[in-house]
């Protein structure tokens, strides 16, 4: 289809005169392609300049606008210094004059018409550096190195970076090289700076054919005192040091676009850090709405909103409004989610929209406002090649503008445009503005106690700076209101002042709460009525950010998303520049207590009851073994060569084993190895397959427990394996078989009916796996009949009871007809009917279907087991301590009762009693014994 059929829409001539002598210029043109021209030319003198200068070439550049800049800048890398500049001149006339004509006709959409504009400036800006890299070479006054342009190479920043470069747009441009290439930096700094002041020149410099693109260097690091050109390494120790927010957003937006671009990508991956913070940074909101304060008083842009002179970039309701509303949500989020780290605006805000930060109808409205402004902002410049953004402030300088578009009815055009600005500053400028004070709720009058408890909060790490001093001030009345209203305030203030007091910092925090008031009340929540969750929290605050991360309150993803997740999240971690095997480590636990407050606070909301949390608690141990240990095993094998053998499986034993966790479970576990007759490992530093397994076993395990800086991911027990405490730590396979088989004691049989493996390593684990199923169900098969099972277990439960009492009345787990009583004689019930179930609840039922236990004590052990165990993972929710009803107050007691479904601890109380007396009952009847009082 030729370039005239494409054309959707014309511009209307203000200068008739004009736009009909430009048209006569081509006789045999289709009259669609005749009235462009003419409406163009005869509202753009610009235009019409282009248009009598390029007449004889315009038809067929226009037929080969599709490839324009490739065909205009063929060649041109052959030129000396003096015929670039020319070059380069006549191409930027004849892109921007073809650009114009298929934007003007709607033959182009927005993107397309920014995309050419922005590679004729990649395209002149890496002409223009090889140029001057190539004079430099010539002359001797540069060393060669094995690098692609020396090592030299620009960024694309702002619009240019982003492919949003419009007809009148200077290029921002930072130049930077690679000095770790050059054995003497200080002398090729000298005449890598000169190529880029000569390289700025080419492109900037106006002469008798124009200029190519005004360039400002100004965006580099700072730029009063810095060269044109500087190191990666000083500007890397620049912005760790000192960078702003403003250089943060700046760097959104950054693209490689000239010289060594290899280089430069390695550069923006050493930044990404320093741009992209690992926690919610809130605090961004304010800094943006700042700068947007000190751009609008220093260009005298506060006044009243009307068409006539606004700056449609940097005016209210202007371009630079959705910039930064985009951006800035950017940077709070994208350090979470690298999905949001795209570089134009439209594509923001579309990424923002798919991940839950934004509205989708806001995305939607904002990019149809983005994209008018942008129109409106082109037809400016059109006009007379000016580098503005104003409206002109006449009639005649408003029409115009307004015939470019196509628009004769002025004022109408003007009263949609207006329409349009007021909408962009109702949208965006509440995200910016803060709350002042005054304007939210009146601070609470609490208790004397509360109160001197409030006053000491000044003192605290969170609370010196005076820019968290001031974000406090904000929502420190939201907070104590919400307090107030809490059923025990004096307890849920003393538990946020434990929280308050941990922590070094506040103001990214107190920037979370000002900008998302409902984690006010999940806060208010938690410290009312959950000390052990609260407790939680004041360990590891950065897990809010969870909760406003678009999934936290969505379906639970199950143990396979779980694991593909961190094992996503380990793999990019241990990639990153600031990465490696510790900071994976790291990074997995803070996945992972973001999942595990997740869980908590889904249960304290009554969104899963704890038999779904249990399942929930196990997926994500799951989750975390699957993924960690293939890491773990891949680091240990860089030592000392890949696991002999088949490899190794972990078994999950006890309540990890039955999938039945709560908020303060450790993990059970037993290693399984098999060397396959291998004699030892083929790494540098070789081991036998025994210390290589017991010494991965060890690895694993302070992978697990070792407290890092995001504090550690579970208590281990190893203390089932073979032999106990007393036998390695890792166990062939060959010696599990045969030590279950002839010598286990009963309780290891017992053990082993929960027994699931969780986690494995090696070319061979899937097959182990298999095999250490298959032994497991045939010690269960065949060890079932042992008529030492019941005495064993009557004579255990003794040494239980004997060597721990029951921890007060509220006691759920130890203690004659409590969890464990009812979990150990379940167990023995799979292994005498050579059952395969894990979960107790399943056990009970084995036993009931081989007739080794009635259908109505069955019923009773199992409601004896819903209860306790609600009691039981409540409690850990709450606490970590034996459980006090007193000392977790009213909001915890009003918890549990949810929980258990009782009106009262009265009644909670009485069925307690019943339900375990029953079940001590049930118990001493089928081991023949009567438990010992406790």
């Amino acid at each position: 289809m030729s370039f005239a059929d494409q054309i959707s829409r014309l511009p209307v001539a203000i200068d008739r005169e004009r736009g009909a002598d430009a048209a006569a210029l081509f006789p045999g043109a289709a009259p669609a392609l005749r009235d462009l021209v003419n409406g163009a030319a005869g509202s753009s003198p610009y235009l019409a300049g282009l248009i009598a200068q390029e007449s004889e070439w315009l038809p067929a550049g226009l037929e080969n606008a599709a490839n324009l800049v490739g065909v205009e800048t063929d060649g041109l890398s052959r030129l000396d210094p003096d015929a670039l500049g020319s070059a380069l001149r006549r191409a930027k006339r004849r892109v921007a004059l073809v650009t114009a004509l298929a934007d003007l006709g709607g033959v182009w959409t927005l993107e397309q018409v920014t995309g050419a504009l922005t590679d004729l400036a990649d395209r002149a800006t890496d002409l223009a550096l090889r140029v001057h890299l190539a004079e430099e070479y010539r002359r001797d006054k540069l060393p060669r190195v094995d690098a692609d342009a020396g090592g030299l190479f620009a960024l694309a920043m702002g619009k240019m970076g982003a492919g949003e470069l419009n007809y009148s747009s200077d290029i921002d441009l930072i130049v930077l090289y690679d000095d770790a290439l050059y054995d003497d930096p200080a002398e090729a700094r000298a005449a890598l700076i000169r190529i880029t002041r000569k390289a700025a020149a080419t492109l900037s410099d106006i002469t008798a054919e124009g200029y190519v693109f005004r360039t400002d260097l100004r965006l580099r690091p700072d730029a009063a005192v810095t060269p044109v050109c500087l190191s990666m390494s000083a500007a890397e120790a620049y912005y760790e040091a000192e960078g702003r927010t403003w250089e943060r957003a700046a760097y959104i937006k950054a693209r490689p676009c000239a010289g060594d671009l290899k280089a430069g990508a390695r550069f923006l991956t050493a930044l990404r850090p320093f741009v992209w913070r690992r926690h919610l940074d809130f605090a961004a909101i304010q800094d943006a709405h700042d700068m947007r304060l000190r751009i609008r008083d220093h260009k005298g842009l506060n006044r009243r909103l009307d068409v006539p002179g606004h700056d449609m970039k940097l005016g209210e309701g202007g371009i630079r409004e959705i910039e930064f509303f985009a951006q800035t949500r950017q940077l709070i989020a994208g350090g979470r989610d690298p999905a949001l780290r795209v570089r134009g605006t439209v594509p923001a805000l579309a990424a923002l929209a798919a991940h839950d930060w934004l509205p989708a109808d806001v995305a939607a409205e904002l990019t149809d406002h983005y994209r008018a402004h942008r129109e409106v902002e082109h037809r400016i410049q059109m006009v007379n090649d000016a580098q503005t953004h104003k409206l002109p402030t006449t009639e005649e300088g408003l029409a115009t503008v307004a015939a470019l578009m196509g628009e004769t009815d002025v004022q109408g055009w003007a009263d949609a445009l207006k329409a349009r600005l007021a909408r962009v500053e109702e949208l965006t400028g509440a995200f910016f503005a803060p709350s002042q004070p005054g304007t939210g709720p009146v601070r609470p009058q609490l208790s004397a106690v509360s109160e001197a408890l409030i006053k000491g909060w000044r003192n605290y790490p969170a609370l010196r700076s005076e820019r968290a001093r001031a974000l406090f001030r904000r929502i420190e009345p939201e907070l104590l209101t919400r307090m107030d209203r809490a059923a025990h305030t004096d307890e849920a203030l003393r538990r946020f002042d434990a929280f308050l007091a941990g922590l070094p910092a506040g103001v990214q925090l107190f920037s979370l709460f000002e900008a998302n008031p409902q984690l006010i009340d999940l806060i208010v929540d938690i410290f009312a009525t959950a000390p052990g969750l609260s407790e939680y929290l004041s360990r590891h605050p950065g897990v809010l950010d969870a909760v406003l991360g678009g999934a936290f309150f969505s379906p639970w993803p199950g143990p396979e998303a779980l694991r593909q997740s961190l094992s996503e999240t380990l793999a990019a971690r241990l990639m990153a520049p600031d990465g490696g095997y510790e900071r994976a480590l790291d990074e997995a636990r803070k996945w992972d207590h973001e999942w595990h407050f997740r869980i908590g606070v889904h249960h304290l909301r009554g969104l899963v009851d704890a038999a779904e949390a249990a399942i929930q608690y196990a997926d994500l141990a799951d989750a975390v073994l699957g993924a960690l240990f293939p890491m773990v095993a891949d680091e240990f094998a860089r030592r000392h060569g890949a696991p002999p053998g088949r490899g190794a499986v972990l078994l999950g034993m006890g309540s990890l084993g039955a999938r039945q966790l709560n908020a303060e479970s450790d993990l059970d576990l037993i290693m399984i190895y098999d060397a396959a007759g291998e004699e030892s490992s083929d790494g540098s530093r070789p081991l036998a397959p025994r210390p290589y397994y017991a010494r991965l076993t060890q690895a694993m395990v302070t992978a697990l427990t070792a407290l890092m800086p995001e504090g550690r991911l579970y208590e281990v027990d190893m203390r089932l394996r073979p032999s106990g405490r007393g036998g390695p730590v890792a166990t062939s396979i060959q010696s599990f078989r045969d030590y279950q088989l002839t010598e286990a004691w009963t309780w290891e049989h017992l053990a082993l009916t929960r027994a699931r493996v969780v986690a494995l390593c090696g070319t061979g684990g899937t097959e182990l796996a298999a095999e250490v199923e298959a032994i497991r169900q045939e010690v269960l098969r065949t060890r079932g009949d042992d008529p030492r099972i019941l005495p064993d277990l009557a004579e255990m439960r003794e040494r239980i009871f004997a060597a721990k009492r029951i921890d007060g009345a509220w006691e759920a787990k130890v203690g004659p007809g409590r969890l464990q009583d009812i979990e150990l004689l379940a167990q023995s019930f799979a292994l005498r009917a050579g059952s395969g179930a894990r979960g107790t609840r399943q056990q009970i039922a084995a036993g009931q279907r081989a007739g080794l236990i009635d259908r109505d004590k069955g019923e009773a052990l199992a409601q004896a087991l819903r209860l306790l165990w609600r009691l039981q993972a409540g409690t850990r929710l709450l606490t970590e301590r034996p459980l006090d009803m007193e000392a977790i107050g009213p909001g915890g007691q009003a918890f549990l009762l949810r929980e258990t479904g009782f009106d009262d601890l009265d009644g909670l109380a009485a069925r307690l009693t019943e339900v375990t007396g029953r079940a001590a009952g049930i118990i001493d009847a089928e081991l023949g014994t009567a438990a010992t009082p406790v």
